[in-house]
């Protein structure tokens, strides 16, 4: 009996963008993705289509990395970013042209950024989403939708099921203004479920969502089919559940491919190593990563030897094969139990490229040599769900992907102190959405119930009601609670945090006093110019 593997890549930055500033060092964050992981990914789905070789795959997008990818801003200062990237490159090369193994890598890199940027600039006339809409129109690629600005679902939910609510339809709304369709497919962001959720998922007509393996094995009833089927809610959406073991073996450093002794080492950059004279204008004065790598991972000690792309490249192309072999053991044992299981794998897809800078070739070579696979066959979860409409109803048990699957990770001392600023934003946004929703329709002049003297025209209150929505969402990112944890980005994250809020208070405080401040709104609205279209009235 064939089986079924879905491959779910999970694409997602928070939303970066300082336009009161020339050069904002965070803004690299997307630049460097850009470069590494979505143009390669893209080139490789290009590829497979003109070479007629079938695959599935699924992405999620978010609405944050969608809103940046189709800035302009942004995408101006990401050529600008390649064209010093091409210049650094082609001052290594002279700069190694006594060394014949830097000076080739030199010209590697100076190869693979004149072609990002000639993809990115002269083919698709830097719109990224284009091309990924006409992936999904052949029927390649499946894109789901996500939350607004990825905030942590269960944690909105247990403070105020309104604001999940919102996260889940605001997201929606922005995947239908993208692609122009309903989405079938949610990513929950850190795969983060609490029971519940899915009544919003249903109002948002979302079909099915992933959680982490022990979401569904630990659900009520256990489920009969382990993780290999989805299971359907009691409220109607149907849980897929993540395959540790697949999962395990591609994205684990210790345990998987990526810490093969072949691969680009991460780490080991020119940024660091090189003079700051050396560097020149990528580096603006500060010590950060370039993009240019000279060194494989070789072993945990510091020293590396350099790096050989043909032997990177034949290591991923082995992982592929190995990879393919192990999913196909999995399914022939699973099937034996009498049903057709699907396997769910999904990852960060920045895991490909970025950090595992192989990490695309791996992938095409296992899409390639899949297309002849007899044991199972490529899917997605929209797919299986059709030809496999008769499921169990489970309720899926609280879970995420996170460090042992729970909360700890975005409740931690760290960040706890967040919440009860989050919440009590949140409930001062639903207030007032409630009491504004009173008047529509309306005179624009009448009084809206609660706020002091005469309110101003609708037409205003609406903008400022957007603006609140819009630093509100910003806040909930759960991006700056995992930073804050971490220590990567520990100042940054707490000051945006601390910005949203400020904005949304001082913007609501002029709101009821009426006493509104247009300067400042306008300010707000050319900061935080995400979702033009945002919905307040879903906190109503």
């Amino acid at each position: 009996m064939p089986g079924h593997f879905a491959l779910i890549l999970h694409a997602h930055l928070p939303f970066v963008r300082h336009p009161e500033h020339e050069h904002f060092v965070e803004e690299e964050w997307l630049f460097e993705v850009i470069t590494e992981t979505y143009i390669p990914l893209l080139r490789m789905m290009q590829r497979l289509v003109d070479d007629f070789v079938p695959f599935k795959l699924t992405m999620s997008i978010t609405p944050t990395l969608c809103a940046m990818l189709q800035d302009q801003l942004l995408c101006a200062r990401y050529v600008r970013h390649l064209d010093l990237l091409i210049d650094l490159a082609a001052r290594e090369r002279k700069r190694n042209r006594k060394h014949p193994q830097l000076w080739e890598l030199a010209e590697f890199y100076i190869g693979l950024f004149s072609e990002t940027r000639r993809h990115f600039v002269d083919e698709w006339k830097c719109d990224l989403l284009s091309v990924f809409r006409e992936l999904r129109q052949i029927g390649v690629l499946e894109i789901i939708a996500s939350a607004a600005t990825h905030g942590l679902l269960p944690i909105l939910h247990q403070q105020s099921p309104r604001a999940a609510r919102a996260q889940v339809l605001i997201g929606r709304d922005v995947y239908v203004e993208l692609f122009g369709a309903e989405a079938a497919g949610f990513w929950l962001p850190e795969c983060g479920y609490a029971p519940g959720l899915e009544s919003s998922l249903r109002e948002a007509n979302l079909r099915w969502f992933v959680v982490d393996a022990h979401g569904l094995l630990f659900g009520t009833p256990r489920p009969c089919r382990s993780i290999y089927a989805p299971c359907y809610t009691p409220a109607g959406p149907a849980a897929f559940a993540r395959d540790p073991s697949a999962s395990r073996q591609v994205w684990s450093a210790h345990e998987g491919y990526p810490g093969d002794p072949a691969y680009r080492d991460f780490y080991r950059d020119i940024g660091f190593d090189l003079p700051m004279e050396h560097l020149g204008p990528i580096a603006r004065g500060t010590r950060k990563f370039s993009g240019v790598k000279y060194h494989r991972i070789t072993g945990r000690g510091d020293e590396k030897q350099l790096y050989d792309r043909t032997a990177a490249e034949n290591a991923a192309a082995r992982h592929a094969i190995h990879f393919l072999e192990q999913c196909r053991e999995q399914i022939r044992e699973v099937g034996e139990v009498g049903f057709e299981p699907i396997i769910v794998a999904p990852f960060d897809a920045e895991l490909f490229g970025h950090w595992w800078f192989e990490g695309p070739i791996f992938l095409e070579q296992f899409f390639r040599h899949a297309a002849n696979e007899g044991e199972f066959r490529l899917t997605v979860p929209s797919e299986y769900l059709a030809a496999h409409p008769t499921q169990q109803i489970v309720e899926p048990a609280a879970s995420t992907w996170g460090e042992n699957g729970h909360l700890a990770v975005w409740l931690d001392p760290s960040n706890a102190w967040i919440y009860p600023q989050l919440h009590a934003a949140a409930q001062t946004m639903i207030d007032l959405a409630k009491k504004t929703s009173a008047v529509v329709g309306q005179s624009h002049r009448l009084p809206i119930a609660g706020l002091a003297g005469e309110a101003p025209a609708l037409q205003f209150t609406d903008r400022v009601l957007k603006q609140l929505a819009r630093e509100l969402l910003l806040a909930q990112s759960s991006d700056w609670a995992f930073l804050m944890k971490t220590g990567t980005a520990r100042e940054y994250a707490t000051q945006r945090t601390i910005d949203h809020l400020a904005r949304f208070n001082r913007l609501h405080d002029q709101l009821v006093t009426n006493n509104l401040d247009e300067e400042f709104l306008h300010d707000c609205e050319w900061r935080d110019n995400i979702f033009p279209n945002v919905n307040w009235r879903y906190y109503a």
